[in-house]
């Protein structure tokens, strides 16, 4: 529908994403710092038998992600992680799961900003501060300038790692079958220390618990669906492609790490990629790869301001936020939104820095489960959605959950397993408690809302999008 008031041009996201965004924009949200550092700590815990721990969550979170499409093509809306829940579940739902949303991204603000200044201290003779501050000065601006912006700034970002990846991949392929110089051949490293499984089935689960919040960012992409030229073909797509971007960044770049080098290795333990890149002798593997892991954390960063300002417009548009925030510049952007979000973010940044122990410690402990949380909101209402739909308008699911209602509900047992393990785990416990305040503070802010809001809860938001 087109639009007819200033009003309704002022408050209206535009399109401005093209499908070659939104497929990299799914990718880059697959692929984080999290990959190139972060897996070292899951390989000291499983050995090799992370490959399992990585392939079983991310099975988990595609089945997610599936659930999420399904939704997105039958009713594309701005927001819509939170905007799913207040359909089906009420505006209450809609309400936590957008202020939760909100609030982990700009905690990913500040801490990405503050990783990415730590990188470049190496480089730039400079305060750390300071270089956090302009990351956060440069990645704003790139939001601010259109979206169209922020999907090419993404886009480059995304393809940097991905041609990272797929070079590491060949070169270990290469190395494994006895190709590279030097190189052994074979999988001899892969089951000699100990065997595939050498801290046994229990290790498995465990470090399934700390994988599953590593794929977080898949589902920026449904998010950004609303500002898409396409958004039905484009979210399909982008969702239908995740089993094998995981396959083949994750689970096979973890297979080919734990191939070259023993998994017990101390070098793999704190940094697996470059550690097996030396293995191989490639030139400047460390300055590479540190330039890789920049990219990667530039790339959260971007997405990070991006989807904070989102969800902070739609918060607004229902109510659930001071009214200006819901102005949009002649470009389309939600200027007021992206400047928030990046100030709040300061917050975290200025504790990393004066109170790194305890204050940033308990704000990136306080969004660890958050996204448990938006999984099992997001299956609760596809189931509830899907039941409507099938009701009122068949026609709009051209892109179902499969198995459904069975595997949606055993998705949500999976989930609810999680959270109850992370209680008996001592290394995870920190982050469910500190998630579970994080949740009753948003959740008690609710009452508040619904009795002095200036605008009534809202239970159902706009459809962009009629069924295709």
């Amino acid at each position: 529908m087109t639009d007819t008031t200033t009003d309704d041009r002022s408050t209206r996201l535009r399109t401005g994403l093209r499908r070659r965004h939104m497929t990299m924009l799914a990718i880059g949200g697959a692929v984080g710092a999290g990959l190139f550092v972060g897996s070292g700590a899951v390989i000291g815990t499983a050995g090799p038998a992370a490959v399992i721990s990585y392939a079983a969550a991310g099975v988990l979170v595609l089945c997610v992600l599936r659930a999420l499409g399904e939704m997105v093509v039958a009713r594309p809306v701005a927001g819509s992680l939170a905007e799913y829940s207040r359909m089906a579940l009420g505006p209450f739902a809609g309400f936590t799961i957008g202020w939760l949303y909100w609030y982990l991204y700009v905690i990913l603000v500040g801490a990405e900003a503050t990783a990415g200044a730590a990188i470049l201290a190496g480089w730039i003779d400079l305060p750390q501060w300071f270089l956090a501050a302009a990351l956060l000065v440069v990645m704003t601006a790139v939001n601010l300038v259109s979206v169209r912006s922020f999907g090419e700034f993404e886009f480059w970002f995304a393809s940097v790692k991905v041609a990272a990846i797929l070079v590491f991949l060949v070169l270990g392929v290469l190395w494994v079958a006895g190709l590279w110089p030097h190189s052994p051949g074979g999988l001899d490293v892969l089951t000699g220390h100990g065997g595939f499984a050498p801290n046994g089935v229990k290790a498995i689960f465990t470090a399934i618990v700390a994988v599953m919040f590593a794929f977080g960012g898949t589902e920026i992409v449904t998010v950004a669906a609303a500002e898409s030229e396409e958004p039905g073909r484009a979210v399909a797509k982008a969702t239908g492609n995740v089993l094998y971007r995981v396959a083949l960044f994750y689970v096979l770049s973890i297979l080919l790490v734990v191939s070259i080098l023993p998994w017990n290795d101390a070098k793999v333990l704190t940094s697996p990629f470059v550690s097996a890149l030396d293995r191989l002798d490639v030139p400047a593997a460390g300055t590479v790869m540190q330039a890789v892991i920049l990219t990667a954390v530039l790339s959260v960063l971007n997405s990070a301001i991006y989807v904070s300002s989102r969800m902070l417009y739609v918060l607004t548009r229902d109510g659930d936020a001071p009214a200006g925030l819901v102005r949009l510049n002649r470009r389309g952007v939600p200027v007021r939104a992206i400047l928030l979000g990046t100030v709040a973010a300061w917050a975290a940044v200025i504790a990393s820095y004066t109170s790194p122990d305890q204050v940033f410690k308990f704000l990136m402990n306080s969004i660890g489960v958050i996204l448990a949380f938006v999984y099992l909101a997001i299956m609760f209402s596809q189931l509830r959605l899907r039941a409507r739909l099938q009701r009122e308008d068949p026609d709009s699911l051209t892109y179902r959950m499969w198995l459904y209602p069975y595997l949606s509900w055993l998705v949500v047992a999976a989930l609810l397993a999680v959270l109850v393990s992370m209680a008996f785990l001592h290394a995870q416990r920190s982050q469910l408690i500190a998630s579970l305040v994080s949740l009753a503070v948003v959740a008690a802010c609710y009452p508040l809302r619904a009795r002095f809001g200036r605008k009534p809860p809202v239970t159902a938001p706009p459809t962009l999008t009629k069924a295709p």
